[in-house]
């Protein structure tokens, strides 16, 4: 806002206020706000007319939508395009550009004959993740609700998809980089779990194996098939019972819940060998020291416990350790009998999340635990498996028990059991399929393979020894680990960490929605999960920044609601506000208070 002193027709000086503002295609123009009238006739009025209205200009820009403006915009009718924009994603620029990305990026086009933007698809693509998550041609149909000048085609984010994939390695070691100082970034602790993502596609993805020049395909020493490129996408154990192909993750994270790394494998693949090469890949790339490595039971294997300890059979030095869960049900009877007896246990009061205090119910050992580790160089055994040599490891072993822990147990039972009796009674309701969960729990129960169906239905009764078994062991969980000095309550607090991996799985897929994937080939899904894990991790930097005061929702949806609403040429309103707002404001030191910004006000703010 200015004061305007223009000559007119009549030699006079007419005195205005101009508002000077920039349209859609950044044209400088000027809109008259109010009009003074002549300067001789202001004179019989003010001492100093044009002292007295520039100060009047100067108060009236600090309040952009004067009421003169107000009037000018009352006239005005509402119009068809949307002229809303997002403005919250400024704090997802502002730790975008903390990671350094931009730099790697803009280093790695100078090799590519390209005529499109790197780092400008991958920031809109990771934006977009957060603000409003869905397809590649979703994201830059919605281009135009952030405040960027974007100039790439739909075609060039699939083209760019191909050429960001080969950088996921030096993207993760980047972010590790530049965050682990400023945000105090703690390994000690690493947690790592596995979950899968589906795809509605009816048939697995095809391996791409390698051929020789007769165009035979090759072979290993076994004879077998030598896989150039493994199809991703198969058929597997899906976490909702899903018969859909599916792509695996293994999510590594630090003790501030921060992701470090990740590793994508086909579905048909056990999670159990997933370990041990994300974390050497990541120890390596990072330069990590020694860390405890954090995990559930189904990654509690001989070769993960001997490979991370470093253990083998003719050395003990521990490099690294564990801390994983164990199934009290599935474990030796030695264990069990242990687990049971009761008069070893000993009982603490503790707080829980909430500060309410509870009983803690535990006991612990060490214990001499038999491992079996392959030996690569003994060859195989007859009928053709790898030898493995027995090594006694020294393992702490702790079990406590929750009454609450036991309820649920004891409630998921029942439920079972309610269905295997309807089994019984209605077999011809249920296939293999549908019997999913139960099929343990009833006697001589077995399917026609062809078909599903069950075989025999006059013979089903319910296995009562299974449930008394397993009634015994309701309440009781068991954790191993390599720390022998660490007490019972340090452990257990340890292998809870690993709540907050299982939460940040149910974040990608709800509050990301890192699927639908919404593509099919096996470089652009890679690089659709690169843009995703970038996206977490910007969540999780900004909850560290916030002193993980806030959930993932409450912050991405503040994100997501900070919209900015074009009411006037280049005058935007801003009318959302909650604490998170106001954390960001003191947190990020940016001013996100006022009503009515100008676009330039806006820029500044992005920049």
């Amino acid at each position: 806002m200015y004061l305007k002193a223009c000559p007119s027709h009549n030699g006079k000086i007419y005195l205005s206020f101009v508002q000077g503002y920039r349209d859609e295609f950044g044209k400088v123009k000027q809109k008259t706000i109010q009009k003074l009238g002549y300067l001789d006739d202001l004179k019989k009025e003010f001492d100093d007319p044009i002292a007295h209205f520039k100060e009047e200009a100067k108060k009236m820009s600090n309040n952009l939508l004067s009421e003169y403006t107000i009037k000018d915009l009352q006239t005005q009718k509402i119009e068809n395009n949307n002229k809303h924009k997002n403005l919250g994603y400024c704090i997802v620029k502002r730790i975008y550009k903390e990671l350094g990305i931009k730099e790697l990026l803009d280093n790695y086009q100078k090799k590519l004959k390209i005529d499109y933007n790197l780092n400008d698809i991958l920031s809109l693509l990771v934006f977009m993740r957060i603000i409003s998550p869905g397809s590649k041609k979703k994201a830059y149909e919605e281009k135009e609700t952030l405040f960027e000048n974007y100039n790439f085609s739909l075609d060039d984010i699939y083209r760019s998809l191909t050429n960001i994939n080969p950088l996921k390695e030096d993207i993760e070691k980047i972010i590790w980089n530049n965050t682990k100082d400023k945000y105090n970034r703690d390994t000690s602790n690493c947690y790592y779990d596995c979950t899968n993502y589906y795809f509605e596609i009816e048939y697995n993805d095809e391996d791409i194996f390698e051929y020789d020049k007769n165009g035979n395909v090759k072979t290993d020493k076994d004879g077998i098939p030598i896989i150039k490129q493994k199809g991703i996408r198969k058929k597997g154990p899906e976490k909702n019972k899903r018969p859909d192909p599916i792509i695996e993750m293994g999510l590594l994270m630090d003790s501030s819940d921060i992701p470090l790394a990740y590793d994508l494998f086909p579905g048909n693949e056990s999670e159990k060998n997933s370990l041990i090469p994300i974390l050497n890949r990541t120890k390596k790339n990072f330069e990590l020291g020694r860390t405890i490595v954090v995990a559930d039971r189904g990654l509690n294997t001989s070769d993960n416990v001997i490979q991370i300890a470093g253990l083998s059979l003719e050395q003990s030095l521990k490099k690294n350790g564990y801390v994983y869960g164990q199934s009290v049900r599935g474990a030796d009877e030695d264990f069990k009998n242990w687990v049971l007896k009761q008069e070893d246990y000993i009982i603490d009061k503790i707080k829980d999340d909430s500060g309410k205090e509870i009983i803690f119910k535990h006991k612990s050992r060490v214990y001499p635990k038999k491992m079996y580790v392959i030996r690569k160089d003994k060859g195989k055994t007859e009928n053709g498996n790898k030898k493995r040599e027995s090594i006694l490891v020294d393992q702490k072993q702790m079990v406590y028990y929750s009454q609450k822990y036991a309820d649920k147990q004891k409630r998921d039972r029942e439920m079972i059991i309610v269905k295997a009796k309807d089994l019984i009674s209605h077999p011809e309701k249920y296939s293999k399929a549908t019997a999913y969960g139960v099929a343990g729990y009833v006697n001589n129960l077995k399917f026609v393979k062809s078909t599903g169906e069950i075989a025999d239905a006059n013979n089903l009764q319910l296995n009562l020894e299974r449930i008394l078994e397993e009634e015994k062991y309701d309440g009781y969980y068991s954790i191993v680990t390599s720390e022998e000095k660490l007490s019972d309550i340090e452990i257990r607090n340890i292998y809870r960490g690993l709540s907050k991996i299982e939460e940040t799985f149910k974040v990608t897929k709800s509050g990301l929605e890192f699927r639908p994937v919404w593509v099919s080939r096996s470089d652009h899904i890679q690089a659709h999960f690169l843009t995703c894990f970038i996206s977490l991790v910007i969540i999780r930097l900004i909850e560290k920044q916030l002193n993980n005061k806030y959930s993932f929702n409450q912050i991405i949806e503040s994100i997501r609601n900070y919209i900015s609403v074009n009411v006037d040429h280049d005058i935007y309103l801003q009318s959302y506000k909650n604490e998170v707002i106001e954390d960001f404001e003191h947190t990020f030191n940016i001013d996100l208070s006022k009503k009515f910004r100008t676009l330039s006000e806006i820029k500044k703010i992005l920049k």
